[in-house]
């Protein structure tokens, strides 16, 4: 089982430290999309995000507090949805689906992190760990 839970932890990992790397290779780009959905500071907070979601994705790859990471994860990833994809504020029906399709995949992402929290606080060494849980549960 532990191997399975690796294979899925590196899986899981992929998605986020390729994001990471991307808000760091295209920071202007990202910045200016950021910018035009209204996030404050967008340049610092692509970065920041950018820094979080390498850090979360880490932890859960490397089994260094991966509670801690997947928290980290599901609390970025819900801040996300709100801020850029705001499928409520959409008038035109093709924007509008295709941020809802974005918000709800953040949304699910999210679930899948709260439960790897609470699978890695619940359970020490779970998938080959490094580290155990920082949370106890």
């Amino acid at each position: 089982m532990d191997v399975v839970v690796l294979i899925g932890r590196v899986l899981f990992s992929v998605l986020f430290l390729s994001s990471a790397l991307g808000h760091v290779m295209q920071t202007e780009a990202m910045a200016g999309y950021a910018a035009s959905k209204g996030v404050p500071m967008a340049k610092l907070s692509v970065l920041g995000s950018g820094a979080l979601f390498g850090l979360g994705g880490l932890s859960v790859l490397l089994g260094v507090w991966a509670d801690l990471g997947s928290l980290l994860l599901a609390v970025l990833l819900l801040v996300t949805a709100v801020l850029m994809h705001p499928f409520w504020k959409e008038s035109d029906p093709q924007a509008k689906q295709g941020e809802m399709v974005n918000f709800n995949k953040n949304v699910a992402l999210a679930g899948a992190a709260l439960m790897l929290f609470a699978f890695f606080a619940h359970v020490d060494g779970l998938g080959l760990t490094i580290t155990g849980p920082l949370f106890d549960l």
